[in-house]
């Protein structure tokens, strides 16, 4: 995967700007202060940067795993979602998503339910593949019987340049920012990840956390909360592509 980078010093002194004085609205001024702050400096990207394609896991019929409340999972990737995107369109990034609102994205005309499913992945599937310079990002939450798991996870596939790269960043970024107690490693994904797994550009699966763990499930149902997990997502990608110039 080849980029072109230019005008590398403004480049970097935007990273840093929009980075430092993100950081400190989210945890210092709340939901209204980042988006103040963000809009009073936005920065052209001064290279050519790559499309960010971004997924919301689930959504329509399928809601995915639920919460201890009883909340389910499409609509907080969707919220997490809605909030990276409008950061990275901020920063000037080409952002593409799935979907944006709460539906399946399958063929008109499919019937059945599993038929919809199919139809869906294989156009999401489409969308990460679009784009001969792409970054793909797959927002879901992780579930598990036995609720004392918690903490953000990085899955990613080998198949394409880049991918473990990217899952690192971001995984280190929930650390950094967001879970200082996260000991968890990124995890290579098999075919049952499909779009991880079959993408042609740099893929991460995002699980965010555990909504089986009712302190994190009680987190990820806030939007301050989800904004957060945006913004920690949106710093693991900034510090990937930093690597890239």
């Amino acid at each position: 995967m080849h980029y072109t980078w230019k005008t590398v010093g403004k480049r970097l002194l935007g990273l840093a700007l929009v980075i430092s004085v993100s950081i400190a609205a989210v945890y210092f001024g709340g939901t209204k202060a980042i988006e103040n702050v963000l809009q009073a400096s936005v920065i052209k990207q001064p290279y050519e940067a790559p499309v960010i394609v971004l997924d919301a896991g689930h959504g329509g019929l399928d809601g995915g795993c639920s919460s201890v409340n009883g909340v389910p999972e499409k609509g907080i990737n969707l919220n997490i979602l809605l909030h990276l995107r409008a950061l990275l369109r901020m920063y000037g990034y080409n952002v593409e998503v799935t979907r944006d609102t709460d539906c399946s994205i399958h063929d008109e005309g499919i019937e059945g339910i599993a038929n919809q499913k199919s139809s869906d992945m294989d156009n999401r599937l489409a969308l990460f593949n679009e784009y001969d310079h792409a970054i793909c990002l797959s927002v879901h939450q992780n579930q598990f019987t036995d609720p004392a798991y918690s903490g953000a996870q990085m899955f990613y596939s080998n198949q394409v340049k880049g991918s473990s790269a990217l899952a690192q960043s971001i995984q280190d970024a929930f650390v950094t920012h967001l879970q200082p107690e996260n000991n968890r490693e990124i995890k290579l994904c098999g075919k049952e990840l499909f779009l991880c797994y079959f993408s042609e550009n740099p893929t991460v699966m995002v699980e965010c956390g555990f909504l089986s763990n009712p302190e994190e499930a009680a987190l990820l149902e806030t939007e301050e909360y989800q904004q957060k997990v945006a913004f920690t997502i949106f710093s693991g990608l900034q510090q990937y592509l930093a690597t890239l110039i």
